[in-house]
Protein backbone atom coordinates (compact mmCIF):
# COMPACT_ATOMS: atom_id res chain seq x y z
CA UNK A 1 0.00 0.00 0.00
CA UNK A 2 2.96 2.47 0.95
CA UNK A 3 4.20 2.25 -2.73
CA UNK A 4 0.84 3.81 -4.05
CA UNK A 5 -0.30 7.13 -3.78
CA UNK A 6 -4.00 5.91 -3.97
CA UNK A 7 -5.95 2.90 -2.91
CA UNK A 8 -9.26 2.16 -3.40
CA UNK A 9 -10.64 -1.18 -2.03
CA UNK A 10 -14.31 -2.96 -2.18
CA UNK A 11 -15.96 0.90 -3.22
CA UNK A 12 -19.81 0.63 -2.72
CA UNK A 13 -21.97 3.69 -2.62
CA UNK A 14 -25.54 3.64 -2.99
CA UNK A 15 -27.37 6.90 -3.42
CA UNK A 16 -30.28 7.45 -0.70
CA UNK A 17 -29.24 3.82 0.63
CA UNK A 18 -28.44 5.05 4.10
CA UNK A 19 -31.07 3.23 6.61
CA UNK A 20 -32.04 1.01 3.48
CA UNK A 21 -31.85 -3.38 4.57
CA UNK A 22 -30.46 -3.81 0.73
CA UNK A 23 -29.41 -0.75 -1.05
CA UNK A 24 -28.93 -0.30 -4.90
CA UNK A 25 -25.31 0.02 -5.36
CA UNK A 26 -24.55 2.92 -7.94
CA UNK A 27 -20.83 1.84 -7.26
CA UNK A 28 -20.53 -2.53 -6.52
CA UNK A 29 -17.56 -3.34 -4.87
CA UNK A 30 -14.53 -1.52 -7.13
CA UNK A 31 -11.19 -1.83 -6.25
CA UNK A 32 -7.71 -0.28 -8.01
CA UNK A 33 -4.28 1.54 -6.99
CA UNK A 34 -2.54 4.37 -8.57
CA UNK A 35 1.03 5.28 -8.11
CA UNK A 36 2.55 9.12 -8.26
CA UNK A 37 2.80 10.55 -11.86
CA UNK A 38 0.32 7.72 -13.14
CA UNK A 39 -2.28 8.49 -15.85
CA UNK A 40 -5.38 6.41 -15.50
CA UNK A 41 -8.01 6.71 -17.76
CA UNK A 42 -12.07 5.48 -16.16
CA UNK A 43 -14.25 4.83 -19.47
CA UNK A 44 -17.82 3.57 -19.38
CA UNK A 45 -20.98 4.65 -20.54
CA UNK A 46 -23.51 7.43 -19.05
CA UNK A 47 -24.33 6.68 -15.24
CA UNK A 48 -21.96 3.47 -14.94
CA UNK A 49 -20.49 5.15 -11.92
CA UNK A 50 -17.72 6.85 -12.93
CA UNK A 51 -18.43 10.71 -11.51
CA UNK A 52 -19.21 9.21 -8.82
CA UNK A 53 -16.15 7.36 -8.05
CA UNK A 54 -14.37 10.54 -7.91
CA UNK A 55 -16.38 12.19 -5.75
CA UNK A 56 -16.45 9.20 -3.56
CA UNK A 57 -13.05 9.18 -3.36
CA UNK A 58 -12.95 12.83 -2.03
CA UNK A 59 -15.65 12.73 0.04
CA UNK A 60 -17.96 14.99 -1.90
CA UNK A 61 -21.38 13.21 -1.74
CA UNK A 62 -23.94 14.17 0.43
CA UNK A 63 -24.78 12.31 4.11
CA UNK A 64 -27.68 10.84 2.79
CA UNK A 65 -25.38 8.50 0.39
CA UNK A 66 -24.48 5.02 1.86
CA UNK A 67 -20.60 4.27 1.11
CA UNK A 68 -18.91 1.32 1.95
CA UNK A 69 -15.33 0.14 1.78
CA UNK A 70 -11.64 2.22 2.12
CA UNK A 71 -9.99 4.60 0.12
CA UNK A 72 -6.35 5.11 1.39
CA UNK A 73 -4.31 8.19 -0.18
CA UNK A 74 -0.43 7.87 1.30
CA UNK A 75 -1.50 5.48 3.64
CA UNK A 76 -3.93 7.44 5.36
CA UNK A 77 -7.43 6.62 5.45
CA UNK A 78 -9.45 8.89 3.43
CA UNK A 79 -12.70 8.04 5.44
CA UNK A 80 -11.14 8.83 8.93
CA UNK A 81 -10.28 11.63 8.49
CA UNK A 82 -11.61 14.81 10.54
CA UNK A 83 -13.38 17.96 9.30
CA UNK A 84 -10.04 19.88 9.28
CA UNK A 85 -7.89 17.13 7.80
CA UNK A 86 -10.84 16.82 4.84
CA UNK A 87 -10.25 20.56 4.35
CA UNK A 88 -6.60 20.17 3.74
CA UNK A 89 -7.06 17.16 1.67
CA UNK A 90 -9.40 18.66 -0.72
CA UNK A 91 -6.82 20.87 -2.64
CA UNK A 92 -3.67 20.22 -0.88
CA UNK A 93 -3.53 16.53 -1.50
CA UNK A 94 -5.95 16.18 -4.42
CA UNK A 95 -7.98 18.22 -6.98
CA UNK A 96 -11.55 18.01 -9.10
CA UNK A 97 -11.02 19.55 -12.41
CA UNK A 98 -15.12 19.72 -13.38
CA UNK A 99 -16.24 19.31 -16.75
CA UNK A 100 -17.49 23.21 -17.16
CA UNK A 101 -15.69 25.42 -15.94
CA UNK A 102 -18.23 27.57 -15.14
CA UNK A 103 -19.64 25.53 -12.06
CA UNK A 104 -16.35 26.22 -10.34
CA UNK A 105 -16.11 30.45 -11.33
CA UNK A 106 -18.10 32.60 -9.72
CA UNK A 107 -19.28 35.24 -12.69
CA UNK A 108 -18.60 38.26 -10.64
CA UNK A 109 -15.57 37.61 -9.42
CA UNK A 110 -12.35 38.26 -11.53
CA UNK A 111 -9.97 35.69 -12.07
CA UNK A 112 -7.19 36.85 -9.33
CA UNK A 113 -10.21 37.52 -7.12
CA UNK A 114 -10.33 33.56 -7.59
CA UNK A 115 -7.05 32.60 -7.23
CA UNK A 116 -6.54 35.04 -3.92
CA UNK A 117 -9.72 33.32 -2.24
CA UNK A 118 -8.48 29.84 -2.90
CA UNK A 119 -4.86 30.15 -1.55
CA UNK A 120 -5.51 32.60 1.64
CA UNK A 121 -8.50 30.19 2.59
CA UNK A 122 -5.46 26.98 2.72
CA UNK A 123 -2.52 29.35 3.01
CA UNK A 124 -3.27 32.17 5.33
CA UNK A 125 -0.05 33.05 6.19
CA UNK A 126 0.67 34.55 2.64
CA UNK A 127 0.43 37.95 2.60
CA UNK A 128 -1.74 39.36 -0.93
CA UNK A 129 1.57 40.09 -2.60
CA UNK A 130 2.81 36.67 -2.28
CA UNK A 131 -0.16 34.71 -2.84
CA UNK A 132 -0.60 37.17 -6.22
CA UNK A 133 3.00 36.24 -7.50
CA UNK A 134 2.08 32.67 -6.88
CA UNK A 135 -0.92 32.82 -8.73
CA UNK A 136 0.95 34.48 -11.25
CA UNK A 137 3.33 31.69 -11.51
CA UNK A 138 0.64 29.22 -11.94
CA UNK A 139 -1.51 30.95 -14.15
CA UNK A 140 1.40 31.35 -16.53
CA UNK A 141 2.00 27.09 -16.46
CA UNK A 142 -1.04 26.53 -17.71
CA UNK A 143 -0.46 29.29 -20.34
CA UNK A 144 -3.03 32.31 -19.51
CA UNK A 145 -0.98 35.41 -19.55
CA UNK A 146 -0.49 38.16 -16.38
CA UNK A 147 -2.19 40.77 -18.09
CA UNK A 148 -5.68 38.28 -17.72
CA UNK A 149 -5.49 38.61 -13.91
CA UNK A 150 -8.34 41.18 -13.78
CA UNK A 151 -10.62 39.86 -16.46
CA UNK A 152 -14.13 37.91 -15.54
CA UNK A 153 -14.87 34.44 -16.20
CA UNK A 154 -17.19 35.37 -19.39
CA UNK A 155 -14.22 37.45 -20.71
CA UNK A 156 -12.80 34.05 -21.49
CA UNK A 157 -13.45 31.39 -24.52
CA UNK A 158 -14.15 28.07 -22.82
CA UNK A 159 -11.00 26.82 -23.18
CA UNK A 160 -9.07 29.73 -21.36
CA UNK A 161 -12.05 28.90 -18.66
CA UNK A 162 -10.56 25.32 -18.47
CA UNK A 163 -7.07 26.20 -18.27
CA UNK A 164 -8.31 28.82 -15.05
CA UNK A 165 -9.57 25.81 -13.84
CA UNK A 166 -6.78 23.60 -13.74
CA UNK A 167 -4.97 26.28 -12.36
CA UNK A 168 -6.95 26.98 -9.39
CA UNK A 169 -6.94 22.71 -9.23
CA UNK A 170 -2.82 23.35 -8.95
CA UNK A 171 -2.68 26.34 -6.96
CA UNK A 172 -2.09 24.04 -3.46
CA UNK A 173 0.36 21.43 -5.48
CA UNK A 174 -1.48 18.60 -4.97
CA UNK A 175 -0.45 15.03 -5.46
CA UNK A 176 -3.48 13.83 -7.37
CA UNK A 177 -5.90 15.52 -10.08
CA UNK A 178 -9.22 14.06 -10.96
CA UNK A 179 -10.42 15.68 -14.28
CA UNK A 180 -14.21 14.73 -14.81
CA UNK A 181 -14.70 14.94 -18.41
CA UNK A 182 -12.63 18.30 -18.66
CA UNK A 183 -13.09 18.36 -22.41
CA UNK A 184 -16.17 17.06 -23.68
CA UNK A 185 -17.76 20.56 -24.61
CA UNK A 186 -14.36 21.61 -26.40
CA UNK A 187 -13.24 21.68 -29.89
CA UNK A 188 -10.79 18.90 -31.04
CA UNK A 189 -7.57 21.79 -30.95
CA UNK A 190 -8.25 23.41 -27.71
CA UNK A 191 -9.15 19.75 -26.52
CA UNK A 192 -5.94 18.86 -27.57
CA UNK A 193 -4.15 21.60 -25.95
CA UNK A 194 -5.94 21.07 -22.66
CA UNK A 195 -4.85 17.49 -22.39
CA UNK A 196 -1.24 18.07 -23.72
CA UNK A 197 -1.24 20.95 -20.69
CA UNK A 198 -2.20 18.23 -18.17
CA UNK A 199 -0.40 15.75 -19.26
CA UNK A 200 3.03 17.89 -19.21
CA UNK A 201 1.87 19.13 -16.11
CA UNK A 202 1.99 15.63 -14.75
CA UNK A 203 5.10 14.97 -16.04
CA UNK A 204 6.77 18.08 -14.65
CA UNK A 205 5.07 17.68 -11.41
CA UNK A 206 5.27 13.84 -10.72
CA UNK A 207 1.52 14.86 -10.25
CA UNK A 208 -1.02 11.77 -10.56
CA UNK A 209 -4.27 11.84 -12.95
CA UNK A 210 -7.71 10.21 -12.75
CA UNK A 211 -8.67 11.06 -15.90
CA UNK A 212 -13.01 10.11 -16.17
CA UNK A 213 -14.27 10.43 -19.73
CA UNK A 214 -16.29 8.47 -22.50
CA UNK A 215 -14.26 9.76 -25.71
CA UNK A 216 -12.26 6.52 -25.64
CA UNK A 217 -9.57 8.00 -27.96
CA UNK A 218 -8.62 10.62 -26.18
CA UNK A 219 -8.28 7.97 -23.08
CA UNK A 220 -5.93 6.03 -25.42
CA UNK A 221 -3.34 8.85 -26.20
CA UNK A 222 -3.55 10.49 -22.92
CA UNK A 223 -3.40 7.80 -20.17
CA UNK A 224 -0.73 5.21 -19.16
CA UNK A 225 -3.59 2.57 -17.73
CA UNK A 226 -7.36 2.13 -18.92
CA UNK A 227 -10.31 1.32 -16.44
CA UNK A 228 -13.31 0.42 -17.81
CA UNK A 229 -16.81 0.70 -15.87
CA UNK A 230 -20.45 -1.05 -16.11
CA UNK A 231 -23.03 -0.50 -14.40
CA UNK A 232 -21.35 0.42 -11.66
CA UNK A 233 -18.86 -2.23 -11.51
CA UNK A 234 -14.84 -2.17 -12.66
CA UNK A 235 -15.22 -4.94 -15.40
CA UNK A 236 -11.56 -4.55 -16.56
CA UNK A 237 -7.92 -2.65 -15.85
CA UNK A 238 -4.81 -2.32 -17.36
CA UNK A 239 -2.52 -1.02 -19.41
CA UNK A 240 -3.78 1.53 -22.57
CA UNK A 241 -2.51 -0.49 -25.62
CA UNK A 242 -3.76 -3.72 -24.07
CA UNK A 243 -7.13 -2.41 -22.97
CA UNK A 244 -7.68 -0.73 -26.39
CA UNK A 245 -5.96 -3.52 -28.94
CA UNK A 246 -6.76 -6.76 -27.08
CA UNK A 247 -9.89 -6.40 -24.51
CA UNK A 248 -10.86 -9.15 -22.49
CA UNK A 249 -13.85 -8.20 -21.37
CA UNK A 250 -17.25 -8.35 -23.58
CA UNK A 251 -18.42 -5.11 -22.77
CA UNK A 252 -14.80 -3.48 -23.80
CA UNK A 253 -15.36 -5.24 -26.82
CA UNK A 254 -18.77 -3.74 -27.27
CA UNK A 255 -17.58 0.00 -26.27
CA UNK A 256 -14.54 -0.16 -28.44
CA UNK A 257 -16.60 -1.53 -31.75
CA UNK A 258 -19.07 1.95 -31.09
CA UNK A 259 -16.51 3.84 -30.95
CA UNK A 260 -14.56 2.46 -33.92
CA UNK A 261 -17.90 1.94 -36.01
CA UNK A 262 -17.91 5.98 -36.25
CA UNK A 263 -14.59 6.23 -36.99
CA UNK A 264 -14.83 3.16 -39.56
CA UNK A 265 -13.76 4.42 -43.56
CA UNK A 266 -15.09 2.39 -45.88
CA UNK A 267 -11.68 1.50 -48.08
CA UNK A 268 -13.41 0.16 -51.23
CA UNK A 269 -16.94 2.85 -51.82
CA UNK A 270 -18.48 2.01 -54.59
CA UNK A 271 -18.69 3.49 -57.68
CA UNK A 272 -21.78 5.99 -57.46
CA UNK A 273 -23.65 6.87 -60.59
CA UNK A 274 -24.26 10.10 -61.32
CA UNK A 275 -27.66 11.79 -60.48
CA UNK A 276 -29.54 14.85 -61.16
CA UNK A 277 -28.73 17.26 -58.11
CA UNK A 278 -31.28 17.73 -55.48
CA UNK A 279 -32.20 21.73 -55.54
CA UNK A 280 -30.94 23.78 -53.04
CA UNK A 281 -33.32 23.93 -50.13
CA UNK A 282 -31.43 27.20 -48.40
CA UNK A 283 -29.12 29.24 -50.07
CA UNK A 284 -27.19 31.59 -48.23
CA UNK A 285 -25.47 34.57 -49.34
CA UNK A 286 -22.70 36.79 -47.50
CA UNK A 287 -24.14 36.26 -44.82
CA UNK A 288 -22.97 38.40 -41.63
CA UNK A 289 -23.39 38.62 -37.65
CA UNK A 290 -21.52 41.21 -36.11
CA UNK A 291 -22.17 42.55 -32.35
CA UNK A 292 -20.93 46.10 -31.11
CA UNK A 293 -19.08 46.02 -28.05
CA UNK A 294 -20.31 48.95 -25.58
CA UNK A 295 -17.63 51.43 -25.15
CA UNK A 296 -16.33 52.99 -21.94
CA UNK A 297 -16.88 56.46 -20.66
CA UNK A 298 -13.53 57.26 -21.95
CA UNK A 299 -13.81 56.11 -25.41
CA UNK A 300 -17.06 57.79 -25.53
CA UNK A 301 -15.30 61.36 -24.67
CA UNK A 302 -12.49 60.38 -27.18
CA UNK A 303 -15.31 59.81 -29.74
CA UNK A 304 -13.83 56.42 -30.84
CA UNK A 305 -15.97 53.71 -32.54
CA UNK A 306 -16.96 51.07 -30.96
CA UNK A 307 -15.41 47.69 -31.06
CA UNK A 308 -16.95 45.48 -33.33
CA UNK A 309 -16.81 41.53 -33.12
CA UNK A 310 -17.65 39.37 -36.58
CA UNK A 311 -19.02 36.61 -35.18
CA UNK A 312 -20.24 35.66 -39.11
CA UNK A 313 -18.67 37.51 -41.70
CA UNK A 314 -19.51 36.94 -45.20
CA UNK A 315 -20.46 33.28 -44.98
CA UNK A 316 -21.90 31.44 -49.10
CA UNK A 317 -23.00 27.98 -49.28
CA UNK A 318 -25.99 26.02 -50.42
CA UNK A 319 -27.68 23.39 -48.81
CA UNK A 320 -29.32 20.47 -51.17
CA UNK A 321 -32.54 18.81 -50.42
CA UNK A 322 -31.89 15.38 -48.74
CA UNK A 323 -28.39 15.79 -47.58
CA UNK A 324 -26.21 16.48 -44.62
CA UNK A 325 -24.34 19.32 -44.50
CA UNK A 326 -21.94 19.04 -41.59
CA UNK A 327 -20.61 22.41 -40.01
CA UNK A 328 -17.09 22.13 -37.88
CA UNK A 329 -14.49 24.63 -36.35
CA UNK A 330 -13.29 25.73 -33.03
CA UNK A 331 -15.25 27.04 -30.25
CA UNK A 332 -16.23 30.66 -30.61
CA UNK A 333 -15.83 30.50 -34.66
CA UNK A 334 -19.25 31.43 -35.52
CA UNK A 335 -21.08 27.71 -35.63
CA UNK A 336 -24.27 28.26 -33.49
CA UNK A 337 -24.55 31.93 -34.54
CA UNK A 338 -24.75 31.46 -38.07
CA UNK A 339 -27.13 28.27 -37.50
CA UNK A 340 -29.56 30.96 -35.24
CA UNK A 341 -28.96 33.63 -37.99
CA UNK A 342 -29.70 31.10 -40.27
CA UNK A 343 -33.10 30.64 -38.62
CA UNK A 344 -33.70 34.14 -37.46
CA UNK A 345 -33.27 33.32 -34.27
CA UNK A 346 -30.82 36.36 -34.79
CA UNK A 347 -31.37 38.88 -36.98
CA UNK A 348 -28.63 39.23 -39.50
CA UNK A 349 -26.43 42.42 -40.17
CA UNK A 350 -26.21 41.48 -43.77
CA UNK A 351 -27.05 38.80 -46.53
CA UNK A 352 -29.88 37.07 -47.14
CA UNK A 353 -30.97 33.73 -46.34
CA UNK A 354 -33.32 31.67 -48.92
CA UNK A 355 -35.20 28.54 -47.79
CA UNK A 356 -37.76 26.63 -49.69
CA UNK A 357 -37.42 30.23 -52.11
CA UNK A 358 -38.44 32.70 -49.08
CA UNK A 359 -36.13 35.41 -48.37
CA UNK A 360 -36.14 34.77 -44.63
CA UNK A 361 -34.45 38.32 -43.81
CA UNK A 362 -37.54 40.10 -44.93
CA UNK A 363 -40.10 38.23 -43.15
CA UNK A 364 -42.30 39.89 -40.08
CA UNK A 365 -42.25 37.93 -37.05
CA UNK A 366 -45.52 36.30 -37.97
CA UNK A 367 -44.73 35.05 -41.59
CA UNK A 368 -41.45 33.69 -39.10
CA UNK A 369 -43.43 31.72 -36.80
CA UNK A 370 -45.27 30.32 -39.62
CA UNK A 371 -42.53 29.03 -41.28
CA UNK A 372 -40.48 27.77 -38.60
CA UNK A 373 -42.51 24.54 -38.60
CA UNK A 374 -40.32 23.53 -41.62
CA UNK A 375 -37.04 24.43 -39.54
CA UNK A 376 -36.80 23.23 -36.50
CA UNK A 377 -33.48 22.74 -34.03
CA UNK A 378 -31.91 20.11 -32.00
CA UNK A 379 -29.63 21.38 -29.40
CA UNK A 380 -26.75 19.77 -27.37
CA UNK A 381 -28.19 19.42 -24.21
CA UNK A 382 -31.68 18.48 -24.36
CA UNK A 383 -33.12 19.93 -21.14
CA UNK A 384 -32.62 23.31 -22.77
CA UNK A 385 -35.49 22.54 -25.18
CA UNK A 386 -37.45 20.55 -22.55
CA UNK A 387 -40.10 22.28 -19.80
CA UNK A 388 -38.39 20.17 -16.49
CA UNK A 389 -41.90 20.80 -15.34
CA UNK A 390 -44.14 19.44 -18.40
CA UNK A 391 -44.30 15.17 -19.13
CA UNK A 392 -42.43 13.98 -21.97
CA UNK A 393 -45.44 13.33 -24.64
CA UNK A 394 -46.73 17.14 -23.56
CA UNK A 395 -43.49 18.37 -24.29
CA UNK A 396 -42.81 16.45 -27.77
CA UNK A 397 -46.63 17.39 -28.72
CA UNK A 398 -46.63 21.26 -27.89
CA UNK A 399 -45.41 23.08 -31.28
CA UNK A 400 -48.32 20.81 -32.71
CA UNK A 401 -50.60 22.58 -30.45
CA UNK A 402 -48.50 26.09 -31.09
CA UNK A 403 -48.97 26.20 -34.90
CA UNK A 404 -52.51 24.49 -34.13
CA UNK A 405 -51.53 21.59 -36.37
CA UNK A 406 -53.60 19.07 -34.17
CA UNK A 407 -56.17 18.93 -31.42
CA UNK A 408 -55.20 17.86 -27.88
CA UNK A 409 -56.35 14.52 -28.39
CA UNK A 410 -54.90 13.63 -32.20
CA UNK A 411 -51.51 15.37 -30.79
CA UNK A 412 -51.23 12.70 -28.33
CA UNK A 413 -51.72 9.78 -30.69
CA UNK A 414 -48.72 11.50 -32.67
CA UNK A 415 -46.74 11.77 -30.34
CA UNK A 416 -47.25 8.04 -29.13
CA UNK A 417 -46.81 7.37 -32.74
CA UNK A 418 -43.12 9.15 -32.65
CA UNK A 419 -42.07 7.70 -29.33
CA UNK A 420 -42.45 4.20 -30.72
CA UNK A 421 -40.59 5.39 -33.91
CA UNK A 422 -37.58 6.62 -31.75
CA UNK A 423 -37.04 3.72 -29.68
CA UNK A 424 -38.99 5.10 -26.77
CA UNK A 425 -41.08 1.86 -25.55
CA UNK A 426 -43.73 1.05 -23.68
CA UNK A 427 -44.86 4.89 -25.09
CA UNK A 428 -47.61 5.34 -22.70
CA UNK A 429 -44.79 5.25 -19.56
CA UNK A 430 -42.60 7.45 -21.29
CA UNK A 431 -45.60 9.92 -22.56
CA UNK A 432 -46.03 10.36 -18.76
CA UNK A 433 -42.34 10.72 -17.72
CA UNK A 434 -40.56 13.70 -16.73
CA UNK A 435 -36.85 15.00 -18.17
CA UNK A 436 -35.03 14.12 -15.06
CA UNK A 437 -36.15 11.06 -15.15
CA UNK A 438 -34.52 9.93 -18.15
CA UNK A 439 -31.01 8.85 -19.25
CA UNK A 440 -29.18 11.62 -21.50
CA UNK A 441 -29.44 9.41 -24.68
CA UNK A 442 -33.66 8.87 -24.01
CA UNK A 443 -33.48 13.17 -23.31
CA UNK A 444 -31.99 13.45 -26.98
CA UNK A 445 -34.82 10.84 -28.41
CA UNK A 446 -37.29 13.16 -26.78
CA UNK A 447 -35.81 16.39 -28.15
CA UNK A 448 -34.97 14.41 -31.66
CA UNK A 449 -39.29 13.73 -31.50
CA UNK A 450 -39.90 17.03 -30.59
CA UNK A 451 -38.28 18.73 -33.40
CA UNK A 452 -39.73 16.05 -36.23
CA UNK A 453 -43.44 16.13 -34.92
CA UNK A 454 -44.25 19.06 -37.64
CA UNK A 455 -42.87 17.16 -39.91
CA UNK A 456 -40.27 19.90 -40.77
CA UNK A 457 -37.83 19.73 -44.21
CA UNK A 458 -34.63 21.49 -42.55
CA UNK A 459 -33.50 20.54 -39.06
CA UNK A 460 -30.48 22.13 -37.55
CA UNK A 461 -28.30 19.78 -35.45
CA UNK A 462 -26.12 21.79 -33.05
CA UNK A 463 -23.65 19.15 -31.58
CA UNK A 464 -26.41 16.79 -31.12
CA UNK A 465 -24.50 13.69 -29.59
CA UNK A 466 -21.50 15.49 -27.75
CA UNK A 467 -22.75 14.79 -24.42
CA UNK A 468 -23.27 11.17 -25.14
CA UNK A 469 -21.09 8.02 -24.83
CA UNK A 470 -19.71 5.95 -27.45
CA UNK A 471 -22.06 3.67 -27.76
CA UNK A 472 -25.46 5.73 -26.96
CA UNK A 473 -23.94 8.23 -29.75
CA UNK A 474 -23.34 5.33 -32.25
CA UNK A 475 -27.42 4.77 -31.41
CA UNK A 476 -28.47 8.15 -31.43
CA UNK A 477 -26.79 8.65 -35.29
CA UNK A 478 -27.76 5.65 -36.49
CA UNK A 479 -31.52 6.75 -35.70
CA UNK A 480 -30.94 9.98 -37.07
CA UNK A 481 -29.91 8.09 -40.34
CA UNK A 482 -33.13 5.79 -40.32
CA UNK A 483 -35.88 9.13 -39.91
CA UNK A 484 -33.82 11.12 -42.39
CA UNK A 485 -34.86 8.65 -45.09
CA UNK A 486 -38.08 8.29 -44.03
CA UNK A 487 -39.07 11.89 -43.08
CA UNK A 488 -37.17 12.88 -45.96
CA UNK A 489 -34.64 15.28 -44.12
CA UNK A 490 -32.19 18.06 -44.38
CA UNK A 491 -29.51 17.99 -41.84
CA UNK A 492 -27.61 20.85 -41.07
CA UNK A 493 -25.00 18.94 -38.72
CA UNK A 494 -22.92 20.85 -35.66
CA UNK A 495 -20.29 19.48 -34.51
CA UNK A 496 -16.65 19.94 -32.65
CA UNK A 497 -16.23 16.13 -33.67
CA UNK A 498 -14.23 15.66 -36.53
CA UNK A 499 -15.22 11.61 -36.63
CA UNK A 500 -18.70 12.08 -36.27
CA UNK A 501 -18.49 14.42 -38.70
CA UNK A 502 -17.27 11.89 -41.29
CA UNK A 503 -19.11 9.01 -40.05
CA UNK A 504 -22.56 11.10 -40.85
CA UNK A 505 -22.43 14.25 -43.07
CA UNK A 506 -22.04 14.10 -47.27
CA UNK A 507 -20.24 17.41 -47.00
CA UNK A 508 -18.65 19.07 -44.78
CA UNK A 509 -18.05 23.15 -44.69
CA UNK A 510 -14.70 24.14 -42.34
CA UNK A 511 -15.26 27.26 -40.07
CA UNK A 512 -12.42 29.30 -38.85
CA UNK A 513 -13.10 33.38 -37.44
CA UNK A 514 -16.83 33.75 -39.00
CA UNK A 515 -15.94 32.62 -42.66
CA UNK A 516 -15.85 29.29 -44.12
CA UNK A 517 -12.83 28.28 -44.93
CA UNK A 518 -13.04 24.98 -47.07
CA UNK A 519 -16.27 23.24 -48.35
CA UNK A 520 -15.82 19.80 -49.94
CA UNK A 521 -17.36 16.34 -49.97
CA UNK A 522 -16.36 14.33 -47.07
CA UNK A 523 -13.87 12.03 -48.13
CA UNK A 524 -12.49 14.58 -50.15
CA UNK A 525 -11.77 16.93 -47.31
CA UNK A 526 -10.86 13.99 -44.85
CA UNK A 527 -8.08 12.90 -47.76
CA UNK A 528 -6.93 15.59 -49.48
CA UNK A 529 -7.85 18.86 -47.27
CA UNK A 530 -6.30 22.57 -49.02
CA UNK A 531 -6.60 24.91 -46.07
CA UNK A 532 -3.48 25.06 -43.29
CA UNK A 533 -6.95 25.47 -40.55
CA UNK A 534 -8.66 22.31 -42.00
CA UNK A 535 -4.70 20.35 -42.09
CA UNK A 536 -4.90 21.62 -38.27
CA UNK A 537 -7.83 20.46 -37.04
CA UNK A 538 -7.35 17.30 -38.43
CA UNK A 539 -4.17 16.62 -36.97
CA UNK A 540 -6.12 17.12 -33.78
CA UNK A 541 -8.56 14.37 -33.66
CA UNK A 542 -8.01 11.51 -31.88
CA UNK A 543 -7.95 8.47 -33.73
CA UNK A 544 -8.63 5.12 -32.12
CA UNK A 545 -6.09 2.36 -33.90
CA UNK A 546 -8.43 -1.06 -35.02
CA UNK A 547 -7.22 -4.12 -34.04
CA UNK A 548 -7.80 -7.46 -35.40
CA UNK A 549 -8.95 -8.43 -32.03
CA UNK A 550 -11.54 -6.40 -31.29
CA UNK A 551 -14.51 -7.19 -33.18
Amino acid sequence: MTNNLLVVDNLRVAYGGQGVEKPDWSIDGVSFTLKAGERLGFVGESGCGKSTLGRASMRLLPPSVKVEGQVWFNGESVFEFDKKRLRQFRGEAIALVFQDPMTRLDPLMTIGEHCIETLQAHQPQLSRAQAKEKAIATLEAVRIPADRWSQFPHEFSGGMRQRVAIALALLLDPKLLVADEPTTSLDVTVAAEILQELTRLCSDRNLALILISHDLALVGEYCDRVAVMNEGQLVEVGPTGQILTQPEAPYTRSLLASALHVQKVDESPEVEQETEPSPAILQVRDLKQHFSLESGFLQQLLKREKAVIKAVDGVNFDLYGGETLGLVGESGCGKSTLSRTILQLMRPTAGTVQFLGTELTQQSERSLRSLRRQMQMIFQDPLACLNPLMKIGESIGDPLIVHRLATKAAAKQQVLQLLERVGLTPVEMYYERYPRELSGGQQQRVAIARALITHPQLVVCDEPVSMLDATVQTQVLELMRVLKAEFNLTYLFITHDLWVARFFCDRIAVMNQGKIVELKPTEALFTAPENAYTQKLLQAAPLLAKSPDIS
